[in-house]
Order: structure tokens, then sequence, then C-alpha cells
């Protein structure tokens, strides 16, 4: 009866010691400028917030942002090399990354990329160069010769800024049906239609955003009808009601991510990247010079947001920001501090705490991407 009973409890301590402890996570960073060589991987446990050292994991110019295939076994980065600048494909195995295709874009480098539902295709968005690329892909994911659409115009609010287009973000309608370019050149969103089938982009509409707004990145609410996008010009995100079937971007408010007293004091100030909570009541944005992250409490009837807290984010200029899969997790990259800090994510509020030691040291980070 006693070894029985030795027996039940040895079970319940490793049942119990098996659910608290989470399997590491794999983490790449997307790198530009200061030292960066490239894309480094680490592996992160959500456990504790705990970080292992970064390494590198792929020797290439500016990989500023990153992205995975549909399967979860392909990342593709945008990138520069000696004789050319475009996209770049990877096998990936247990965090290291093996190169396997690569093609140049005829209109430089891109600042953002992202794979189609599909996998068909993917696309760059140039910033410097004012288009959009659409590289096909094969059913192994090798990149093809890529068809570039440019933009045209500026809403020239901002002198400098928005002279000429700028897109700045790609991405995709939950349904796949439709390409959206938030660009900040231009005041607004360029909304594509998809033929995944050729594969083509051909332009639909757009969406309108605030003058001088400068639109950078954008989500969709879990419901999917509402657009975030985030303006990097005045640090606000405006909220655009979607219309599925027809492929529209109703502006509706705009909230600012700062306060006029929070932005005082800094010379330069701008928003960098914003995340919608899978449960759909939180959305986060990333505030560079206040050195912060915004975060919002979402209606999910009107789409409109308000600020419930500025968290600092323990880093320099955070361009980039990113949840972990379970979303207990907000991970900030620190640009100009060359560190990556995780804050715990409370779950009923959305709020955020720093959690103590939870940082690691990667050279210019300005993309977090979670794999398996």
């Amino acid at each position: 009866m006693k070894a029985l009973h030795r027996l039940f409890v040895s079970a319940l301590f490793l049942s119990f010691f098996s659910v608290g402890l989470a399997e590491p996570l794999n983490v790449f960073f997307g790198t530009g400028g200061r030292g960066a060589e490239g894309i480094y991987h680490a592996t992160f446990n959500p456990d504790n917030g705990s970080f292992s050292p970064a390494k590198l994991a792929a020797k290439i110019g500016s990989p500023g942002f990153l992205t995975l295939h549909p399967n979860g076994q392909i990342l593709y980065s945008v990138g520069r090399w000696e004789d050319g600048a475009g996209a770049v494909g990877y096998h990936i195995n247990n965090g290291e990354l093996k190169e396997f295709t690569r093609m140049v874009c005829p209109d430089g480098g891109g600042c953002h990329i992202a794979v189609h539902p599909s996998g068909k295709f993917l696309l760059t968005a140039q910033y410097g160069g004012g288009s959009v690329a659409l590289f096909p892909l094969d059913s192994s994911g090798k990149l093809g010769e890529p068809t570039v659409t440019e933009h045209k115009g500026g809403s020239k609010v901002v002198e400098r800024r928005q002279e000429s287009p700028h897109p700045h973000w790609t991405g995709f309608s939950p349904d796949g049906k439709y390409a959206l370019v938030p660009d900040l050149g231009l005041d607004q969103i360029v909304i594509y239609k998809v033929d995944s089938s050729k594969p083509a982009i051909t332009q639909h509409g757009v969406g309108q955003s605030v003058p001088g707004g400068g639109p950078r990145h954008m989500r969709f609410s879990t419901n999917e009808k509402f657009i975030y996008l985030l303006n990097e010009l005045t640090l606000s995100v405006t909220t655009f009601e979607w219309d599925a079937a027809k492929g529209t971007a109703k502006t509706l408010t705009t909230e600012p991510a700062l306060s006029e007293q929070d932005k005082e004091g800094e010379t330069f100030n701008s928003s960098a990247e914003i995340l919608v909570h899978p449960n759909g009541r939180f959305a986060y944005s990333s505030n560079r010079g206040h050195d912060s992250v915004t975060v919002y409490r979402a209606n999910p009837k009107s789409g409109k947001l308000k600020v419930v807290q500025v968290q600092p984010v323990r880093g320099a200029f955070p361009r980039n920001i990113n949840l972990s899969p379970t979303a207990t997790w907000l991970l900030a990259a620190g640009a100009d501090s060359n560190t990556v800090a995780a804050h715990r994510v409370n779950p009923d509020t959305g709020k955020l705490t720093y959690q103590r030691g939870s940082v690691v040291n990667v050279p210019s980070p300005i993309c977090i991407l979670f794999a398996k």
C-alpha cells in the first residue's frame, strides 16, 4: 500500500512538473545596420521569460523583415547582397537556416514582406522605390521572377516625407481575396484584388487615412470587421470598417497613441508596429523616441480603441514588437539599444508587466518572428 502511495505521489509530481514546463520557442530576429550580420536566432522560455543567447543563423545584408511560408517550414526575408537586393528563402531546421532560393527585385530592397495564404506568391514593399513586388512561388517555395507595381502620387502634407509614394507594409485580407498596402507617402491603404491562380494583383481601391498621418503598418480585428491602421507620423491608429464582400475600407475613428504631454521633449517620435491580441479585445503599438508600447482596449462592435496603458519597453527605439504564439508575452525590439525585452501580458486587461532580466542582446533588431 505504501509503495502504491509513493508511486501515486511520484506520478502526480511528474505530471504537475511537465504541465508547468513549456517547450522553448524558436524566435528569429531580422536586423539592419550597426554591426548586424544577418538573421539571428534564440530560444524563448514562455514559463519564465528567459532567452538563450542570440546566434547568427544566416548571413545576409539588411534582412529587416521576416515572414513564414504557410507550411511553417520556410522563412523568407528581404535582403541585400553585393550585386542586388530582393527576397531570400531559407529552410528551417531546429533553429538553423539554410538558404535555398533568392531573387533580385529590380526596384531595390524591400522594407516588408508577406506570403499569401495560398503559398503561391509573396509580396514585398519597396519604401524607397515606391512599389510593390509580387514574387511567384513554386510548389517547393522557390522564388520566381517578380512583377513590380509602381505607386504614384504623394499627399505632400508632410514635407520631405510625403512628396512621393512610400509603400511600407504588405498583407492580405483574412479570406486572401485582397492584398493591402499602407503607403506612408499617399496617406492611403492601397487595396489590390488577388488572383492566386496566375498569380497576380490588380489595383482595386484605396482606404483614405488622416492627412499627414503617414500609414505604416496595419492589422485586421479578429472578427474581421475592422482594420487598425498605424499612422507613423501622427502616432495614432485609424480604425476602418472593412467590407469583405466589396473589398472596401471606410474610415471610422482615430485614436492617438500618446498624449501631447508624452510627446514633449523628444526630437523624434514615430509609431512603428501594431498588433492585435488573439482574443480581439486588445491592441498594441510601439512608439519610437518615447520608447514605449501603447496598450489599447478594443470595442468589438464599433472598432473604437481606447488607450489603457503606456509601457516603457526597457530598450531604445522599438521598431518592432510581437506577441508569443499564446499571447502571454509581448517582445519589444530596441533597435538602438541592441536588445529585445519580454513583457508579460495580463489576459484580463491586456496590460504589460516587464519581466526583470528577460532581455537578450541582438545587434540592431527590427523584426521578431516566432517559428516552430
